[in-house]
């Protein structure tokens, strides 16, 4: 004999609106705790693909059945059964349905499944290699396009590249010159959201983990590379002439005037962190001695007071030093 919850996930497939409308609503507030949740999980093999099938309905019961898979997706074991049952591809296809409405839900639902290793060779299209990266290049577009606006739903895909950047596929993917995905993402730094900014500021900083293989790639957008880094650590101070003209332009004229602090530690930390990887080459810490970098690092660091940030600070400093007599020796004299 069912149990009352196996009759309720029944009425997910009922016929009429109403039944329907008001099962999906009792479910999804069941996914909000975590017996709920243990409850459902026993039930995945039925839950998920009613969800999934009424991701299409009307919004009424296409918002709830969202609102359900994110909560469920929340715990591993579910997340890896959506992965498995193709949800990103169904996700994304509702994405770019016209009139969707419920887009913010589909880019968390991306965020948490892409935080398993399946999900992101899912989203990269892995083994596809007519379709590989398609996925990846709708979101960067439209998270480029999107509107800067409090209630962007598009804001939540900074985080699913931090987390598709943590593999090896996902970071050459992004580095790659001929599809431009890094160079565009850079550019929404200046975002006034702190979401797209610690979205952006950590995939730079997981990409940089390529910096041995892939620094050509990366300094290809220095000029769009070196401000989304070294302004958050630039400090509070003014430069004069005599540091900005030692600088290129885009470097220069944003530190020759008053600017607004970035104020979260996280950010400087990985802007400082990305730093270290590309000076950790050669070639990278010739191009940070180039714009002036080590000038600004010391400024910054005479500003800085968050203890972690001013450890990271210190990393590149020595790693600096190290390599400052025989990189930079007219430099270190001339301080």
């Amino acid at each position: 004999m069912a149990t009352e919850l196996e009759e309720l996930i029944g009425f997910l497939s009922a016929p009429s609106p109403p039944v329907k409308k008001a099962a999906v609503d009792i479910v999804r507030d069941l996914t909000g705790s975590e017996d709920g949740l243990h409850s459902l999980s026993n039930y995945a093999n039925t839950v998920l693909p009613s969800f999934s099938r009424l991701l299409s309905d009307d919004k009424e019961v296409s918002e709830p059945a969202a609102e359900a898979l994110v909560n469920l997706s929340q715990n591993a074991g579910l997340a890896a059964k959506m992965v498995e049952m193709g949800l990103i591809k169904i996700a994304m296809d509702m994405l770019y349905k016209p009139g969707s409405s419920i887009t913010r839900l589909l880019v968390m639902l991306l965020v948490n499944l892409t935080q398993l290793d399946d999900g992101i060779s899912s989203l990269l299209q892995i083994g596809d290699d007519k379709m590989q990266g398609l996925y990846v290049m709708k979101l960067v577009r439209s998270f480029c396009r999107s509107s800067e606006t409090s209630d962007d739903p598009f804001d939540h895909v900074g985080s699913i590249l931090v987390n598709i950047s943590k593999k090896e596929e996902g970071r050459k993917m992004l580095l790659d010159p001929k599809r431009g995905l890094l160079k565009q993402i850079i550019r929404q730094f200046d975002s006034s959201s702190l979401l797209r900014k610690k979205g952006v500021s950590g995939t730079i900083r997981n990409c940089c983990f390529e910096a041995e293989n892939q620094l050509q790639n990366l300094l290809l957008i220095s000029e769009f590379l070196w401000p989304a880094l070294l302004l958050p650590v630039a400090g509070n101070k003014i430069y004069g002439e005599q540091d900005t003209s030692k600088m290129p332009l885009e470097l220069g004229s944003a530190l020759s005037i008053d600017r607004e602090p970035v104020k979260d530690p996280e950010i400087r930390v990985q802007a400082l962190e990305a730093i270290y990887l590309i000076a950790l080459q050669e070639a990278g810490r010739r191009a940070l001695w180039s714009v002036n970098g080590p000038r600004i690092l010391q400024v910054g660091y005479e500003d800085e007071e968050d203890p972690k940030v001013m450890e990271a600070y210190k990393q590149i400093g020595s790693l600096l030093v190290h390599g400052s007599e025989t990189e930079e020796p007219s430099t270190t004299t001339s301080k």
